[in-house]
C-alpha cells in the first residue's frame, strides 16, 4: 500500500500564547480523515520535533485531488489529549505538489497562514512530505529485532562522550548486577538535540504513523554505543541544526570590507576622510588646451577633438569647429582594476567628413606616472610637443597641454571626470552618469487671513451672489468658503496656508469671485502680490498689520502696479500675509523624518553630530532592461536633512562598486536617513521614461552607537502588484560621531517640533496637503538641476502615497496595536495566575511583597523605579547589534494576498473595473463593521459610567448613593493600611474561595443603562 510521509522538521518565531512570552506547541497532520500529532515542546518558540508521520493512501491516484492540513497548536496543559489548545497557524499542501520518492524531496519552509483577517499569527514550519510505495527506499522505525539486524551491519558508531541526555529518554528499572545489560528506550526524536523542555519532562512514545511502540537498544560496551537515529537518515537530520529561523533573504549580513576606519590603518592620508569606503585608483588625464595646431582641411581650417585610449577604452573630447588653438578642459579617469595595457595613448585628430585626420600623439608609460593623494595641490599640467605617427616630434604639429596622474576616489576631479565606465555614452548624456550633491529649496509657511472686501461691483447688479476668494501661489490653489452675507461688503474671517520657497520669485493672486453655479465662477477683481514683499514672522512675535489691496478687472489687473494705470474707483479687499519662518515645513512623513529645523536660520541650534555614509557597492541586482539586451544602469541616492546625493551611474553591470563616501551634519539623532537605488534610463537621452525603483533602506540615527562602524549588507525589497520582490543587496557603511554629547542629551527632553508647532499648531486637515504641496515643490526643483533628481526618485524617496488606504497596511499597524496589548494582557495574565494560585510559592511571596509595601507606602516607587532599572540592565545584553531594516514581517508584506495589492497600487481615484471595485466595497464595509462594533461596545461601556449618577436608572443611582455614603463613613474611620490589606488579601484569594459567576461589582455595572437602545 502507499504511504504518505510527512516529516515535521522545525517551526520558528512562533506567537506567544501563553501570557509568560513563550508557548507550547505541538503540530497535527490531517490527510484523509487520518490525523496524527507529534509531541509538545514545552516553553519554546523554536521548537524542533525531526519527527516522522506516515499515512495510508487509499487511492493514489486521488492524491492529487487531497489536501494535507498542518496545524499548529499551543498545549495550555502540559501533555495530555483532549485538552484546550490554542491555534498558533496552519498550512494547507495541495497533493499536487507531493514528491513521489525520498530522493525528490526537500525539506520547505512554509508560512503559517492565519484562519480570519485578524489572526494574530506569525512564524513558519519546515516540513518534508513525500510519497512511498512497497519496496522503495524508505523504511519505518524498527524495532528491537530489526534493529540488532541493522546494528551488526551499521559500521556508524559514536564515542560515548557527547551529552547522550539530549538525545535519549531512560526508563525506570530495578537495579541489577553489574555484569547485566542496561536496557534503554530510544525514541525517533533525531540527532538535533532540540527542542526545549527535553530535560525537565519525560518524553512520551512519539507516533510514527506504524504505532506509537518503543524502539530498545542493548548496550554492548559502557563506552562505544550504536545509535540507531544515526543509522539512518543522518545527514539529513544535520542540516536541520542549520536551518535559518527567518528567510536569510530578508535578512542583514555583516561584512568585513577593508575599508581604512575598520583597519584602523593611517598610513594613507584619503584614511581621514574617505576611510569608509575601499579606495579605488583610477587613471587620470586632464585634456587642458592645445596651440599652433596645423592646418588640415582644404579650406585651411581645422575642426580638432582627442582621443584618450588606454587599452579597449577610448574617451573622446567635445569637437571645437575651426580652431587651431582650442581649449576643452576636460578630465578623463579609467579604473585601474580594468586596464588592458601599460601605454597610454593621446591622440588630437580633425573632425572630417569621409575619415578624421591623424595630427598628432602623445604616449605615456604607466610605470612613469605618478601618484597624487589630497590635500596635495593639483598637478600642474605640462605642455607636450605632438608626434607623427612614427613618433616623430620633429615636424611642427603643435602642443597640446596635458596633466597624467594617478589617483583615487576621494581627488576632487572625481565628480566631474568622464568614467570609463561610462564609455560609450555620448557628451550630451555624459552629466546622467555623474555623482553630484543636491539641497532642496527652503520651505516656508505661507499664511494668509482673508478678512472682508468692500464695493464689490457684479456683472449682474440686480442680483448679489455668493462670493469667494480663490489664492494661486504657481500651482497651488487654495479657496474660502462662501460669504455668508450675501452684499457687496462680504466679510469670510478665515485662513489659509500654503507653502513658499526660496529665492521667492513668484507672486501671490488674490481674485474675488461670485458663484454663479456649482462649477461656474465670475471673477469680479484681481490682484498680485510679490511673496518677497510679505513680511516674515519669527516664532510668537506680533502679526503683521492687515492690508487693503485694490481689486482690478482681470485684464488689467497684471498692469495695476504701473502708474500709468490709474482707476478712479476700485473695489478693496482687506488682508493679512505673514511668512512663517518658525516652522518646519513637513515634506516627509514625521514617523521617518530627516530634518526637523524650523525654517529660519536664526532660529537653528548648532550641529551635535556626523553622520557619515560610505556608499561601497550592491551585489545580485535583478537585470532592469533585459528586453534591451541590457542588464542594468545602478545608481544610488540617499537624503539627510536637505541633503541629496547622488553617485554616479555604472553602466550594464549587476554587481556595481561605487565607493563613494558623503558626510551630513546632524541636528537631532531621532531622524531617519533614506537610502534607495534606481536603474537609470536615461543614459541614451530618453525624456519620456522613468528611472525604475530597485529598492531602498531606511535607519534611525538614534539606534546607531557612536563612534562605531556598521557595514552590512542591506536587502533592496520592493513591493510590487505581483508580490514582495527582492532586487539585490546594497552594501553600506555608517558611523554617527557625536560632537556634543551634553546637546545630544539635553536634545531628548526637548519637542521634536519647533516651538511654533506646539504654539499655533497648524489644523490636522491642511498637513497632509501641505505636506504633498512641499513634496511638489522639492521635486521641481531638484528636476531642473543637472542631472536632474526626477520626480518619480523624490515621490519614491519622500514616501509621497504613505497616506493612501492600503488594507495590508492597516493589517500591520493592528498586529503593531495587538503586539503592544500583549504586553499587557501577559501582565493581566501574570496577575491572574498569582489570584488563582496556580504557583503557590510565587503568589506567597507576591502576598510578602504587598504586605511590605502597605507598611511601608513610601518604598512604593522606589520599587517600581528599580524594577525598571533591573529590567533595563538585564535586557542591556539582548540588545539589537544591527541597525534596524525593512522587516518583511511587520510589514505584513511577505504574504499579503494579490487582490490587496492590486487595491494598494491602483489610482486615485480608481482605474479597476466595477466588478472588483464593487468587491473590495464591500469587504471594506465588513471591516468598517466590526470595527464599528468595537467602538459601539467602548461607547456603550462609557454610557454606562455616565449614568451612574445621571439618575437614568433611578434605582441603581439610589443603590449607588447609598453604599457611597457607607463607603465614606467607613473609610473615614478605618486606618488606610487595614483597608490596602483587606482589598489586597481579597484579589488574592484562595480559588476555594472562588466563585465562577461574575462580581457584584460587575453584574451591577453591565446593568447599568447604555444609549444603545435610543440607537435608529
Amino acid at each position: 500500500m502507499a504511504k504518505l510521509v510527512v516529516q515535521v522538521v522545525d517551526a520558528s518565531d512562533l506567537m506567544p500564547k501563553d501570557g509568560q512570552g513563550s508557548a507550547s506547541p505541538f503540530v497535527e497532520v490531517q490527510f484523509d480523515e487520518q490525523r496524527q500529532r507529534t509531541q509538545t515542546k514545552h516553553k519554546e518558540l523554536n521548537p524542533y520535533w525531526s519527527e516522522t508521520l506516515v499515512f495510508n493512501i487509499t487511492n493514489p491516484s486521488d492524491l492529487p485531488h487531497n489536501t494535507i492540513v498542518v496545524t499548529v497548536y499551543n498545549d495550555r496543559k502540559d501533555g495530555g489529549h483532549g485538552h484546550s489548545r490554542d491555534f498558533l497557524g496552519r498550512v494547507k499542501i495541495s497533493g499536487v505538489s507531493v514528491a513521489l520518492s525520498e530522493s525528490e524531496a526537500d525539506v520547505q519552509r512554509y508560512p503559517l497562514d492565519k484562519r480570519g483577517m485578524f489572526s494574530h499569527i506569525k512564524g513558519d514550519i519546515g516540513l518534508k512530505v513525500f510519497a512511498v510505495h512497497d519496496g522503495s527506499g524508505f523504511t519505518a522505525p524498527m524495532n528491537a529485532t530489526s534493529f540488532e539486524q541493522a546494528r551488526e551491519e551499521t559500521p556508524l558508531q559514536e564515542i560515548n562522550t557527547n551529552k547522550l541526555d539530549d538525545e535519549e529518554v531512560k526508563i525506570d528499572e530495578k537495579k541489577k548486577k553489574k555484569k547485566e545489560k542496561e536496557v534503554r528506550v530510544f525514541h525517533s526524536i533525531g540527532t538535533g538535540g532540540g527542542g526545549g523542555g527535553g530535560h525537565n519532562h519525560p518524553l512520551p512514545p512519539i507516533s510514527s504513523g506504524f504505532g506509537s511502540e518503543a524502539h530498545y537498544m542493548k548496550e554492548k560496551s559502557p563506552v562505544v554505543e550504536t545509535r540507531a537515529d544515526f543509522a539512518k537518515a543522518g545527514p539529513t537530520t544535520a542540516l536541520h541544526m542549520q536551518m535559518p529561523k527567518q528567510n536569510p533573504e530578508f535578512l542583514l549580513v555583516e561584512t568585513s570590507p577593508p575599508v581604512a576606519a575598520r583597519m584602523r590603518y593611517r598610513g594613507d592620508k584619503t584614511s581621514s576622510t574617505y576611510d569608509l569606503v575601499e579606495q579605488m585608483h583610477f587613471l587620470y588625464v586632464s585634456v587642458v588646451k592645445a596651440r599652433n595646431l596645423p592646418v588640415m582641411d582644404v579650406t585651411g581650417s581645422l575642426d580638432p577633438y582627442v582621443e584618450v585610449k588606454l587599452g579597449n577604452y577610448k574617451g573622446v573630447t567635445k569637437q571645437l569647429e575651426k580652431n587651431q588653438n582650442p581649449v576643452w578642459n576636460q578630465i578623463f579617469a579609467f579604473s585601474k582594476e580594468r586596464v588592458q595595457s601599460n601605454l597610454l595613448e593621446v591622440i588630437l585628430k580633425d573632425k572630417d567628413f569621409a575619415k578624421d585626420d591623424f595630427v598628432g600623439k602623445v604616449g605615456f608609460d604607466l610605470t612613469e606616472v605618478p601618484l597624487r593623494v589630497p590635500p596635495d595641490s593639483p598637478l600642474a599640467p605640462q605642455w607636450y610637443k605632438l608626434a607623427d605617427k612614427k613618433g616623430d616630434k620633429s615636424h611642427n604639429t603643435g602642443e597640446i597641454m596635458l596633466s597624467v596622474w594617478v589617483g583615487t576616489q576621494a581627488d576632487e576631479s572625481f565628480p566631474d571626470a568622464w568614467h570609463s565606465d561610462a564609455h560609450n555614452v555620448s557628451h550630451q548624456n555624459l552629466a546622467n552618469t555623474r555623482s553630484q550633491v543636491y539641497f532642496s529649496p527652503k520651505l516656508y509657511y505661507l499664511r494668509v487671513y482673508v478678512m472682508e472686501a468692500q464695493d464689490l461691483v457684479f456683472h449682474d447688479k440686480g442680483h448679489v451672489a455668493e462670493t469667494v476668494v480663490r489664492i494661486h501661489l504657481g500651482n497651488q490653489v487654495r479657496i474660502t468658503r462662501p460669504s455668508q452675507m450675501r452684499t457687496i461688503n462680504p466679510m469670510w474671517n478665515e485662513e489659509l496656508m500654503l507653502v513658499a520657497s526660496e529665492p521667492f520669485e513668484d507672486l501671490i493672486i488674490v481674485s474675488v469671485e461670485s458663484r454663479i453655479s456649482h462649477d461656474k465662477h465670475d471673477i469680479l477683481g484681481r490682484t498680485y502680490v510679490p511673496v518677497r514683499d510679505v513680511p516674515p514672522r519669527l516664532e510668537t512675535t506680533k502679526l503683521p498689520e492687515p492690508r487693503w489691496l485694490s481689486l482690478h478687472k482681470p485684464s488689467l489687473a497684471e498692469e495695476a502696479g504701473h502708474e500709468k494705470m490709474k482707476e478712479k474707483f476700485s473695489s478693496k479687499i482687506l488682508i493679512r500675509f505673514v511668512l512663517d519662518a518658525g516652522y518646519h515645513v513637513l515634506d516627509e512623513s514625521t514617523h521617518f523624518s530627516s530634518d526637523l529645523q524650523p525654517s529660519s536660520k536664526h532660529l537653528r541650534k548648532s550641529n551635535i553630530g556626523i553622520l557619515e555614509l560610505g556608499v561601497l557597492s550592491a551585489k545580485n541586482l535583478l537585470p532592469m532592461k533585459s528586453k534591451e539586451g541590457r542588464t542594468t544602469d545602478a545608481y544610488c541616492v540617499a537624503k539627510y536633512g536637505s541633503k541629496w546625493i547622488r553617485t554616479r551611474t555604472l553602466l550594464d553591470t549587476l554587481n556595481p562598486r561605487w565607493n563613494e563616501q558623503y558626510t551630513w551634519d546632524v541636528y537631532d539623532p531621532c531622524t531617519v536617513i533614506t537610502i534607495g537605488v534606481f536603474d537609470s534610463h536615461h543614459i541614451n537621452g530618453k525624456d519620456d521614461v522613468k528611472d525604475q525603483r530597485i529598492g531602498k533602506v531606511r535607519i534611525r540615527l538614534s539606534t546607531l552607537e557612536t563612534d562605531r562602524i556598521y557595514t552590512h549588507y542591506y536587502p533592496l525589497l520592493v513591493l510590487t502588484p505581483s508580490g514582495l520582490r527582492k532586487h539585490g543587496e546594497l552594501h553600506l557603511a555608517l558611523r554617527f560621531t557625536c560632537l556634543a554629547w551634553v546637546n545630544m542629551v539635553a536634545q531628548y527632553g526637548r519637542p521634536l517640533l519647533p516651538k511654533m508647532h506646539y504654539v499655533h499648531p497648524i489644523a490636522v486637515r491642511h498637513i497632509d496637503l501641505l505636506r504633498y504641496q512641499a513634496m511638489q515643490i522639492v521635486a521641481t526643483r531638484l528636476g531642473r538641476s543637472e542631472p536632474p533628481l526626477r520626480r518619480e526618485i523624490v515621490e519614491y524617496m519622500l514616501d509621497v502615497d504613505y497616506h493612501m488606504w492600503s488594507l495590508r497596511r492597516s493589517k500591520a499597524n493592528f498586529f503593531r496595536i495587538m503586539s503592544l496589548l500583549s504586553g499587557v494582557t501577559a501582565v493581566c495574565k501574570w496577575f491572574n495566575d498569582i489570584c488563582t494560585w496556580r504557583n503557590p510559592i510565587t503568589t506567597c511571596l507576591v502576598h510578602i511583597l504587598f504586605l511590605i509595601l502597605v507598611c511601608y507606602p513610601e518604598l512604593i516607587l522606589p520599587t517600581i523605579f528599580l524594577y525598571l532599572f533591573v529590567i533595563g540592565i538585564w535586557n542591556y545584553r539582548f540588545r539589537p547589534r544591527h541597525p534596524p531594516h525593512m522587516d518583511t514581517r511587520l510589514s505584513q508584506a511577505d504574504n499579503a494576498h494579490p487582490d490587496e495589492l492590486d487595491e494598494e497600487f491602483d489610482t486615485f481615484p480608481t482605474s479597476r473595473p466595477t466588478e472588483i471595485v464593487r468587491m473590495r466595497y464591500d469587504r471594506l464595509r465588513s471591516v468598517a463593521g466590526r470595527v464599528q462594533t468595537v467602538v459601539g461596545d467602548l461607547a456603550s461601556q462609557g454610557e454606562r459610567a455616565q449614568a451612574i449618577l445621571s439618575w437614568r436608572d433611578s434605582r441603581a443611582t439610589a443603590i449607588f448613593i447609598f453604599l457611597s455614603l457607607i463607603w465614606a463613613v467607613f473609610l473615614y474611620i478605618t486606618p488606610f493600611q487595614v483597608i490596602a490589606v483587606l482589598v489586597g488579601l481579597y484579589l488574592l484569594r484562595h480559588p476555594r474561595f472562588r466563585s465562577k459567576l461574575p462580581s457584584v461589582p460587575v453584574n451591577f455595572f453591565k446593568r447599568l443603562p447604555a444609549k444603545s437602545d435610543m440607537l435608529l
